[in-house]
């Protein structure tokens, strides 16, 4: 029966680790941090600032009565590591009431609203006649609101000036928020007293619809948004100052301007290489025509799925082969293969990875141009980088360990352990021979120079230094993205929906880990099994984290980071 079962028999002896006292800390922790956000939800109340605030700190305070010249080493990384996160928590919630307070300006009537939602949430029972009124004072500071950048033509009268467009787009997105918090409160009590809905409810109709005709009038008139194209993407540029902050955060000791000069000398060393595979596929230098050439070595409509089993099933025999890293039976089983819709294909071109990998390709009700750029920028040849990334050794097998290893470290997840490390088996396997062609090379080439490309481009429109269309245009130009695939890659970068390092975090993260292989592998101390199984039990922690760990480096409650990881681009052999 032990036989027979093997595979399905848990490996008991590797659940029993040191004890760590931090691991009771971060899970009461997060539990109660949890209880907060569900209880209150809304980001732009003053009842949330106020009670994060108050929660953030007191943990702060109870943090620094513990002796942390009585922990061990891992006692002392998750130390770090909680205290680092609870001080980013509050420079979060500083950012985010200057940003507030610079829409203010275009949203007089909030305080109104957030005021309704946070009594009913505090189970502060409104009178319906009071609502009513309530109700009818914040709608004349909408209508107020409203006449005062309406020109009487849609336009913004001439105030312009007065408002940037990003802090207006700012202002729109944050009124879809108190529409929804609205909604919350009415709903509430609408039908539930009939008092209420008779005193309450035209009035309410009507906020509603004068919120959603404001929300327009700004989108149309001071953000100039049709709602489409390339004009339609607008982000938030932080700025200097708070992308810093984001690095220290990170852990990450360099500037922005560092890193964008890393970004440049890596690009470099990727034009040479290219050069070099397009000379051997009979194309000279001309890397652009060599990059032409791989686009068209697509399947046929339908045979995508075939290609990405295939790929997925090779990458995770080559690790076997060559002894790289343990993939334990249940992650060769449980990850699945759906297709991308189209709507999340304009957002995302590419593939999407995980326990499902998504996967792009054309269907039959796109236009014909977009079915040629999706099968053009998801060819065999850029396939065999991208199948990897999101599988096995990549997002699938890192999400299969985090919830199995380190799992109370989860309040620290950075995008530099969950894209640095895919980056990094792009990087290994790219130097051990994982590429059988020039095809190939360039295939994997392609996605190293968007890596690059993501860094100069992200961190120039944090600066405000590169606007949505030059970032476009940048990745046309210089890397060969097909102009759809472009625009949806730009608009992905500059939505709110990912953190303002996330496109930095793929190289430097691969280049973070890749040092820290030349410290423990190189030099003989760890084989590479043992190094990868280690770096991916830890979880999804700064990798200077894990260099402290592996390293056995001792940490001080007040450590700050230092390592200048970076010297020079990794050779091809």
């Amino acid at each position: 029966m032990i036989t027979e079962h093997a595979e399905d028999m848990p490996d008991l002896a590797s659940l029993s680790t040191a004890t760590n006292k931090m691991i009771a800390v971060l899970q009461r922790y997060s539990a109660d941090y949890s209880s907060l956000e569900r209880k209150y939800p809304i980001s732009l109340s003053e009842m949330y600032c106020s009670r994060m605030r108050r929660f953030v700190s007191g943990w702060l305070e109870a943090i620094d009565t513990l002796k942390v010249d009585e922990m061990n080493s891992q006692e002392r990384i998750d130390y770090v590591l909680f205290q680092n996160h609870l001080n980013y928590c509050l420079r979060r919630l500083d950012l985010g009431e200057e940003q507030f307070s610079e829409m203010a300006p275009l949203l007089p009537f909030a305080a109104g609203i957030l005021s309704l939602e946070d009594a009913r949430r505090r189970m502060e029972w409104v009178e319906p006649q009071v609502g009513a009124m309530e109700l009818n004072v914040i709608l004349a500071s909408i209508e107020a609101s409203q006449r005062s950048i309406d020109g009487g033509d849609g336009s913004a009268g001439g105030l312009e000036p007065a408002y940037k467009r990003t802090v207006a787009h700012r202002a729109a997105r944050a009124i879809e928020s108190l529409q929804s918090a609205l909604k919350d409160w009415y709903t509430f009590y609408n039908g539930y007293d009939p008092l209420f809905t008779w005193w309450a409810g035209s009035t309410y109709e009507s906020v509603k619809q004068a919120l959603e005709s404001y929300k327009n009038l700004i989108d149309r008139a001071l953000v100039k948004s049709n709602g489409a194209g390339t004009a339609d993407i607008i982000g938030d540029p932080l700025g200097r100052e708070a992308l810093i902050a984001e690095l220290h955060f990170e852990m990450i000791p360099y500037s922005p301007e560092e890193l964008i000069e890393i970004a440049n000398r890596e690009l470099a060393w990727c034009d040479a290489e290219m050069k070099a595979a397009s000379s051997d596929l009979g194309f000279g230098s001309d890397m652009q025509l060599a990059l032409e050439h791989v686009k068209t070595l697509h399947v046929p409509p339908g045979g995508q799925p075939e290609l990405v089993k295939s790929l997925a099933l090779e990458a995770i025999d080559y690790l076997d082969e060559h002894d790289l890293l343990t993939v334990p039976a249940l992650a060769r089983e449980t990850w699945r293969l759906e297709m991308m819709s189209p709507e999340k294909q304009r957002v995302n071109p590419f593939f999407l990875g995980g326990e499902v990998i998504q996967v792009s390709f054309p269907t039959n009700n796109m236009t014909h141009e977009e079915k040629l750029m999706s099968m053009r920028g998801n060819n065999a040849h850029f396939a065999r980088a991208t199948v990897q990334h999101e599988l096995i050794p990549g997002h699938h097998l890192q999400g299969f360990m985090q919830t199995r290893f380190n799992t109370h470290r989860k309040p620290f997840h950075t995008p530099f352990w969950i894209e640095g490390w895919t980056i990094y088996w792009e990087f290994l396997l790219y130097k051990l021979g994982f590429p059988k062609s020039p095809e190939d090379r360039i295939g994997m080439l392609f996605w190293r120079m968007h890596r690059c490309v993501r860094i100069i481009f992200s961190l120039s429109f944090h600066l405000e230094k590169m606007t949505p269309q030059e970032c476009i245009e940048l990745l046309v130009n210089r890397v060969g993205h097909e102009r759809a695939n472009a625009e949806a890659e730009v608009r992905r970068s500059c939505s709110d929906a990912y953190p303002p390092l996330y496109q930095c975090a793929y190289l430097i993260g691969g280049l973070q880990m890749w040092a820290l292989r030349q410290e423990l592998v190189e030099t003989g101390k760890l084989s590479e099994r043992e190094f990868h199984d280690a770096v991916i039990r830890q979880n999804c922690i700064p990798i200077e984290m894990i260099r402290a760990d592996l390293t056995g480096q001792e940490l001080t409650c007040d450590f700050v980071s230092s390592w200048r990881f970076y010297g020079d681009p990794i050779p091809s052999t």
